[in-house]
């Protein structure tokens, strides 16, 4: 079955293959799948960059100081209770040595009630502070969880991806649409530069009427274009044209060549 013309074995199969389930035969086969297919590149593309997005979402947090001085005071306390223990033992073996009498006898007696009552209450103290310790471990917990959640509901929502490609079939641009957040994003995946004096221009080529700017990139790798859906939607092809440096108005259409095209698909990966 050709992953391509079924969009959720496609998608399956890419996320497998960033998550590294993909093994074996498998893998190889879709790599070479990719290396000949624009789109299945193009999913395998989106899939790393969101796992590897997915590796900055957890904040580093350090523990509070009073964490540790809880720690140091249960330490201190498991320290007095052997010390009361071995103080105990050495009363019970004078009581045991001839000559003490009654008197000595007596005062074992009241070490021994006076260190087991010590003892109740450093179990006590120590009980009260680990409860102390898990509820405010728990409320870290639940506002890192918190913060996670934030994170992932801010995170890119991609409905929108072409791979626009030359005249040769060779993929050069991934686009790729948020509209929760209203960005295009491009990344160039092919070797073209253009020269100094000129722009690359992205259109919208909808079923009717003429192509409609949605900006002039830059020359940075990845790019970032701010755009409505009602810009995107419902728009079969995407284009890019080589114009003079800084672009040519869009009422008017593309001036220069047209240089790479594809068409739009939209979905959810």
């Amino acid at each position: 079955m050709n992953p391509v013309k079924n969009p959720e074995l496609l998608n399956h199969l890419a996320s497998s293959y960033a998550l590294g389930t993909l093994r074996g035969g498998a893998r190889r086969r879709f790599e070479a799948l990719a290396r000949e297919q624009a789109p299945v590149r193009a999913a395998a593309l989106i899939w790393q960059s969101r796992m590897a997005s997915m590796n900055e979402l957890q904040p580093q947090s350090a523990p509070d100081p009073a964490v540790w001085t809880r720690i140091d005071k249960l330490l201190q306390n498991e320290k007095e209770a052997l010390s009361m223990q071995a103080t105990r033992q050495a009363a019970l073996k004078d009581t045991a040595s001839p000559g003490e009498g009654l008197g000595g006898w007596l005062r074992s007696l009241a070490l021994w009630r006076g260190a087991t009552a010590a003892g109740v209450v450093a179990t006590v103290v120590a009980v009260l502070v680990g409860v102390n310790m898990r509820d405010q471990l728990s409320q870290q917990l639940g506002s890192q969880v918190a913060a996670l959640r934030a994170q992932l509901q801010a995170a890119p929502q991609i409905e929108y991806v072409a791979v626009l490609a030359d005249e040769k079939s060779a993929a050069s641009m991934l686009v790729t649409f948020d509209p929760k957040n209203r960005k295009l994003v491009l990344q160039r995946v092919g070797d073209y530069q253009e020269a100094g004096d000129r722009s690359l221009q992205l259109w919208a080529l909808p079923p009717t009427g003429g192509p409609k700017s949605l900006g002039v990139l830059g020359r940075e790798k990845v790019l970032r274009l701010t755009a409505a859906e009602g810009d995107v939607r419902e728009v079969p092809a995407l284009a890019i044209s080589l114009e003079p440096k800084g672009g040519v108005p869009g009422a008017g259409g593309p001036t220069g060549p047209v240089l790479f095209k594809g068409a739009l698909i939209q979905k959810i990966l």
